[in-house]
């Protein structure tokens, strides 16, 4: 049986599931996938209370991981085997329980097995909370998700 060729949609589509899957830190966390195309994602998280640090103010631990969970399904879109390199984040804005918080994620650049993507989140009344920056490093050649996984 020869292998589906897949779009690229199809390919974001099928990483998203089978990377969903297997992501019990997003998970767990309340995130949800309300977007994925190539080289992009998107995805939101509310605030819960288990969430503030001392200030009554979202952790930027949970911020961050937002921003990264988007930035990892965005660089995995591909479905080759993508990890993060390194990343950075700046806080603008506190966010506070009860937010809803967007993180959109795009492709900057890919070259080789390097890549660069940027990311925002911004709460529910479209203010901007944080800004990314990360950079990943592709397996060439290792799927994100086996065909199989999510058929």
């Amino acid at each position: 049986m020869s292998e589906q060729i897949l779009t690229a949609q199809q390919t974001a589509d099928h990483v998203r599931a089978g990377m969903l899957a297997r992501d019990r830190a997003t998970q767990s966390l309340g995130m949800r996938i309300t977007a994925m195309g190539p080289g992009t994602a998107t995805l939101t998280m509310t605030v819960r209370a288990d969430m503030l640090n001392g200030h009554a103010t979202c952790h930027g631990g949970f911020i961050t991981a937002l921003a990264d969970s988007a930035f990892a399904f965005a660089c995995n879109s591909g479905n080759e085997l993508t990890v993060a390199s390194g990343l950075a984040i700046d806080f603008v804005a506190p966010a506070r329980e009860g937010d809803t918080l967007t993180a959109s994620a795009h492709e900057v650049s890919h070259a080789g097995r390097t890549g660069v993507y940027d990311a925002s989140v911004h709460n529910q009344h479209g203010e901007l909370i944080a800004v990314f920056r990360g950079r990943s490093y592709r397996m060439k050649g290792k799927p994100a998700v086996p065909q199989a996984a999510s058929a």
